[in-house]
């Protein structure tokens, strides 16, 4: 349980949020939203005492653990195994290796790197080691920020399933909105300098966002004509005896009257980029293409075509070539054997990491847009900056004193202004908000060229691709079809090599012994769960019935609001204020039943297992 009461933060003259006051109950896995540069990194600090609020407290229970990925590397022990085990907490840790080798398998490691030393990998594996550290570790609580970063697909897949087990709380941070959704019972988010938490995904959280602020704008706007309705007749009646008691009354309601200021647009980035027609049907062709490092061979008689309107994902672990194969596909590497036979009018737009280290430290952001493409001017790449976020004078700031993230969007805006026919774009939303991915995410579906996309987010890889190309089986192929019909058909064979190490098992009681025992378990855990059943089952009836409430209750808002209705819009809207708090009551009353149920189900099924074994 952590208790959050009227936090607020600002830095200068920007304020972050204001009277952010939310309980994290027991269970719950929340998933924490908004755009960039709203404040949800330093709700992080202030829930983890890295910083301090404004004003406002935080409540923990005592001795309640909290548990976060930490991206300073510092490690102590020489090899990775060992330096997991430093995590292991309890009585029995020392003789719990298993535990730490399950976590380093699912992230990605493999066996043979147990006796590494952290200092051998990247450091985005480091930072795996650090995250597996953190989960090994089994805090009351996570806080996990962009946790996804550094994760390949396989990696992510195993991440997904262990936050769904995890039976303690977590607050999550993420830009991949697939992940996010899949792993939480709670949305909660940072929107004009508020926070709303809410049960269910973060499209539910967006659809009541944007509900809340059609109902106010026209709520607003009726209230405006009624204002000027008001001020017309006291205006043209003031001076008549006859009218004056009517518009010294009026002259009062009007006093009274709130005035509901318009809302400001929220700034996000846009999407479109500057497409040329290329004729013919192919825009590029790899034939029998082989590469590889150092003696290691990464890809091998790799061929496929590139037709003009092809949308294709590269997928695979970590380290495999992804990367590479982009690189060679944009011609920055060269081929071993093999080639690549390029359209005489393509016209390539790529993002990669590569690409940012390129950018000239001491240009402006508007003078590296305009080296793009020399052709657009002033005014278009000052433009663009603006579609990144970087309106007015901040497209005067030089490249040097960028985040990475900033730089990100930089080179973003030069893909923006360059022409182009195929966009080969290698992992474009690592800097990116929720709100923006998805932006990116339509435009590239919508774009008339060819993309060629490299990318964890298995959310953006069903939105955006048609045809993979995949790192499995120690080698690359192409895979013309989606990635649900490769799960279907082929699948990750990586995610079977995540099981934990195998524990000594106890001698099996005998026959007669074991069909008692087994049946004494069941009819105990009926006991258990028939009472927690029946009490979710009403609460999902109830649950239900007040949804469909809230629905009708919201529809005749917008009527009211339409008519002017006043009272009607009070009554309506304090009933509907109730039915959404009981909602999240009921809600929240139902998440701790299944919880409940569910550790209590999972228990007996162990102990079953255990029979059985």
């Amino acid at each position: 349980m952590i208790q959050a009461v009227g936090l607020e933060k600002g830095y200068g003259t920007q304020v972050l949020f204001q009277n952010v006051t939310f309980t994290l109950g027991r269970g719950e896995r929340v998933g924490l939203v908004g755009r960039n540069g709203t404040g949800k990194s330093t709700l992080f600090k202030i829930l983890l005492g890295e910083e301090s609020p404004d004003s406002g407290e935080v409540i923990f229970p005592k001795g309640y653990v909290v548990g976060t990925l930490k991206q300073h590397l510092v490690f102590s022990r020489p090899t990775i195994l060992s330096e997991c085990v430093t995590a292991l907490r309890g009585e029995n840790a020392e003789f719990e290796h298993y535990k730490a080798e399950k976590m380093l398998l699912g992230l990605g490691f493999r066996v043979e790197d147990f006796s590494r030393p952290p200092s051998d990998f990247s450091g985005g594996y480091q930072i795996r080691l650090n995250l597996a550290k953190v989960l090994v570790s089994e805090p009351d609580c996570l806080l996990l920020d962009e946790p996804t970063n550094y994760l390949d697909i396989v990696s992510l897949r195993w991440l997904a399933k262990f936050l769904r087990e995890f039976k303690g709380e977590l607050i999550l941070i993420t830009h991949d909105r697939g992940f996010m959704d899949e792993v939480t019972t709670h949305t909660m988010g940072i929107w004009r300098q508020k926070l709303v938490k809410i049960p269910g995904t973060s499209v539910k959280y967006f659809e009541q966002i944007l509900l809340e602020e059609e109902i106010y704008e026209k709520t607003r706007q009726n209230s405006e004509k009624k204002r000027k309705d008001l001020e017309d007749f006291v205006d043209r009646f003031r001076a008549k005896a006859s009218k004056a008691a009517q518009a010294q009354s009026r002259l009062k309601l009007l006093e009274k009257m709130p005035e509901l200021e318009a809302l400001s647009m929220m700034a996000s980035l846009d999407f479109e980029f500057t497409f040329r027609e290329c004729p013919g049907k192919v825009l590029l062709d790899t034939r029998e293409l082989t590469f590889g490092y150092g003696g290691e061979t990464l890809i091998r008689n790799l061929s496929f075509p590139i037709l003009r309107e092809d949308k294709i994902a590269i997928i695979g672990k970590n380290g495999k070539g992804k990367s590479t194969l982009l690189n060679l596909l944009s011609g920055d590497l060269t081929p071993l054997t093999g080639g690549i036979q390029r359209n005489v009018n393509l016209l390539i737009g790529h993002f990669g990491q590569t690409n940012i280290n390129r950018l000239n430290l001491e240009n402006t952001i508007e003078e590296e847009i305009m080296g793009a493409d020399p052709s657009i001017g002033l005014q278009r790449a000052r433009s663009l900056a603006g579609i990144m976020m970087f309106s007015g004078d901040l497209a005067k700031k030089k490249i040097k004193v960028l985040s990475g993230g900033e730089r990100a969007r930089v080179l973003l805006a030069k893909l923006l202004a360059r022409p182009t026919n195929l966009l080969l774009l290698d992992e474009p939303t690592n800097h990116l908000d929720q709100e923006s991915v998805e932006a990116l995410s339509l435009e590239l579906r919508s774009y008339p060229g060819a993309v060629v996309i490299v990318t964890h987010s298995e959310a953006m890889i069903r939105e955006v691709a048609t045809k993979l190309v995949v790192f499995h089986h120690g080698k690359a192929e192409f895979f013309p079809e989606t990635y649900d019909d490769f799960l279907r058909k082929i699948g990750w064979e990586e995610e079977a090599d995540t099981a934990p190490v195998a524990k000594p098992v106890e001698s099996k009681p005998g026959r007669q012994e074991l069909k008692r025992l087994r049946s004494e378990l069941i009819i105990e855990r009926g006991r258990e769960l028939n009472p927690r059943k029946k009490k979710m089952e009403a609460l999902e009836k109830e649950i239900m019935a007040l949804e469909a409430e809230q629905v009708a209750l919201e529809a005749s808002l917008i009527d009211f609001a339409a008519g002017g209705d006043s009272k009607k819009i009070q009554d309506s809207s304090q009933r509907l204020g109730g039915v959404k708090r009981r909602i999240e009551e009921a809600f929240e009353e139902l998440t701790d039943q299944t919880l409940v149920h569910d550790e209590i189900f999972a228990r007996y099924e162990a102990r079953l297992l255990e029979l059985e074994g």
